[in-house]
């Protein structure tokens, strides 16, 4: 068995493990495979094992490996995006998981409405107050949906959080807590076009937690293809 599908099938029974202890359904959970820096061949590894779900933080990668890759592959831009790259991707990612701005918002809708599309996206937080990390603070989180919500070619599904990087994944389930807290918070304002169903929140080190609190999506790229390996930039 290659090494890929033998971490899929460790990281999928304790995604299994993780529902179960909270009480969930397997099915309620999309496990999300990172592919970012990962090359094609590598990526299909994955794909053959029945993950179709990719997600990219870099708008260039997407359209890299779009082609290559070929149908049936459901993209999801997890990175920062930038106003004027929404226009590569706009018809090619599934969910948007990183907008932070009513102006980035403003952005997709221009784009989607021009294609005849709706966007779903998420709105990342940063949830635990980080100055390296890119999203709104929670706070300001009713304010920016009810500016979005009215934008008619975009749906906002639900929010996203990068927790900070810890040792003890325990550390950051008061983080994973708050998240869904915030989720429904909004939903119970009921506010016009919003009924968000998704938390985009764990990664390789803290997925299950963030399971046991309420993730609806998990992020795991390293728990897949092992440390990642970048480019030399000299």
């Amino acid at each position: 068995m290659s090494l890929i599908k033998e971490n899929i099938e460790n990281i999928e029974m304790k995604i299994k493990a993780a529902c179960q202890k909270s009480g969930r359904k397997r099915e309620d959970v999309l496990f999300l495979v990172v592919s970012k820096t990962i090359d094609v061949p590598r990526i299909k590894e994955a794909v053959d094992c029945g993950m179709n779900s990719l997600g990219e933080n870099k708008v260039q990668e997407i359209m890299d490996k779009y082609e290559p890759m070929g149908e049936g592959i459901k993209w999801h831009l997890i990175g920062h995006l930038q106003t004027n790259k929404v226009k590569y991707i706009i018809d090619k990612v599934e969910l948007i998981h990183s907008v932070e701005s009513v102006k980035l918002a403003e952005e997709i809708n221009k784009r989607a409405a021009a294609k005849g599309i709706t966007a779903n996206i998420l709105l990342e937080i940063n949830i635990a107050g980080e100055e390296s990390k890119f999203g709104i603070r929670p706070e300001e989180c009713e304010q920016m949906v009810r500016e979005i919500s009215v934008l008619p070619n975009i749906s906002i599904k639900g929010l996203m959080t990068v927790a900070p990087f810890v040792e003890n994944s325990e550390e950051n389930r008061k983080y994973f807590r708050q998240m869904k807290q915030l989720l429904v918070d909004i939903n119970s304002k009921k506010i016009d076009n919003v009924n968000m169903t998704e938390l985009s929140m764990g990664m390789t080190g803290d997925y299950e937690v963030a399971i046991e609190e309420g993730a609806t999506i998990v992020r795991i790229g390293t728990g897949v293809f092992g440390a990642r390996v970048y480019p030399n930039k000299n």
